[in-house]
């Protein structure tokens, strides 16, 4: 049966044959309820449910002379349902069952959304786990700051991601209503109960209140949502691009066995899945915009919200769908350098540790102004002369007048500076991520 409804994938979700099939779904569920009330016959929500099908060409004919998708539709399932399709949309508007239909398909979207975000978690914990202490040099402005690990970043993204569920399903919550209301919101037609009835039956919730549309600020925070994750994506693969620079040479994203990085270069390894992703969260951000620009209509509604909307939902979540699969491959794939990673932190020559040095001069009584004086002039002489660090405080009297050797050489402890990685860890992952695998 044509109206039998089943879960497809996110193309299919925005497909004509789907769409219609939501119609349907929606309509059928309009006659059940005003069957059960004695609005319509009994035989006649019959005849709709088993005989109601349709014809996406013949659709397409009747709209080419009506100039209007609802009518089109309602033509081509009335032929298939046969006398009683007169009571077919009986007291409906177009918009009761374009936005209750929307709302389904917008759930339909946002759970495979949901399931990717899942598979990207996944991805991105396994690798956190395995580069638990593998470690690097933390950079702020882009210049080497302190030692951090690998999977101290791979455990932010997972708690990015999480966020993204989170807004994910609040906004999948704040469409998930219907409305049969009628043309201005006042049930002109039918009871308040016929749409309690149907959005019962599909799983929604009624609109508390609704013009001739659900409003559109529901709408503009699901896109919202959706930028943001695509934000979070776009993120972490500039992070890896970044990491891929031949002169960093970190992490690298996947490359297969006979992919081309370019015409011209046959060395070249380029990341153009993580390119791909950052261009594609560009593209939802401009959607966001315009899901935005939805939300003021004239008066009780009209209809330039429904041409954009037909672009950016069917766009945005197809496109999201495709950066989430894109990114989970990479997290899973992508290679890590660690000894890339032990060598670029020994570039600084031991600068990175300076840190520790002011605090511990601190803690010996010398003022903060001046401790920072005596590690800055050492560590701008590493930098320029291209001098060991610790060697340099060693040979200055006025810091070995305050620190000995030994405690110098304590300052400069890899595993001391990352030593709280378990407990961030632990926070992020539950205790099942407290102990090394």
């Amino acid at each position: 049966m044509i109206a039998r409804y089943t879960h497809p994938e996110m193309g299919g979700i925005w497909s004509d044959e789907h769409r219609y099939r939501t119609w349907l779904r929606v309509e059928i569920a309009a006659a059940e309820a005003m069957a059960d009330q004695g609005l319509i016959p009994k035989d006649a929500a019959r005849a709709i449910r088993e005989r109601g099908g349709f014809d996406v060409a013949r659709i397409d004919a009747i709209e080419a002379v009506t100039k209007h998708d609802i009518i089109a539709f309602t033509t081509s399932v009335a032929e298939k349902v046969g006398p009683e399709a007169r009571w077919l949309h009986f007291g409906l508007t177009s918009s009761d069952v374009l936005d209750t239909a929307l709302a389904l398909q917008l759930q339909d979207a946002c759970d495979v959304i949901l399931k990717r975000l899942d598979a990207a978690q996944a991805a991105v914990k396994a690798r956190a786990m395995e580069h638990r202490r593998t470690p690097m040099i933390g950079r702020t402005h882009g210049v080497h700051a302190e030692p951090m690990t690998f999977g101290l970043k791979l455990a932010i993204w997972y708690a990015e991601l999480g966020r993204d569920i989170v807004r994910i399903q609040r906004a999948r919550a704040t469409i998930s209503v219907g409305k049969m209301s009628g043309a201005v919101g006042t049930y002109a037609h039918l009871d308040p109960s016929i749409e309690r009835a149907v959005c019962a039956a599909l799983g929604l919730e009624p609109a508390p209140v609704s013009s001739q549309v659900v409003q559109r600020d529901r709408h503009a925070e699901l896109m919202a949502a959706l930028a943001i994750t695509a934000a979070s994506l776009e993120k972490f693969a500039l992070e890896i691009r970044g990491l891929q620079k031949t002169e960093i040479g970190e992490v690298e994203e996947p490359f297969d066995k006979g992919q081309k990085g370019s015409s011209a270069m046959p060395h070249k390894r380029n990341p153009i899945a993580c390119e791909q992703i950052v261009g594609l969260a560009r593209v939802l951000r401009g959607n966001l915009v315009a899901a935005m620009e939805n939300v003021a209509l004239w008066h009780e509604r009209d209809i330039s919200h429904s041409s954009v909307e037909r672009i950016i939902f069917p766009d945005s979540f197809i496109a999201l769908d495709h950066m989430l699969r894109r990114f989970t491959r990479i997290a899973a794939d992508m290679v890590v350098y660690p000894d890339r990673m032990a060598r670029n932190l020994e570039l600084s020559r031991g600068v990175v540790f300076s840190g520790s040095v002011l605090l511990a001069l601190a803690e010996k009584g010398v003022s903060r102004e001046q401790a920072y004086e005596w590690v800055q002039r050492n560590a701008m002489r590493s930098s320029i002369e291209g001098l060991d660090f610790r060697t340099l405080l060693k040979a200055d009297a006025d810091l070995t007048a305050v620190l000995t050797v030994a405690e110098l050489d304590r300052l400069f402890d890899l595993d001391y500076q990352v030593r709280h990685v378990d407990e961030s860890f632990a926070r992020v992952f539950g205790e099942t991520g407290n102990r090394l695998s």
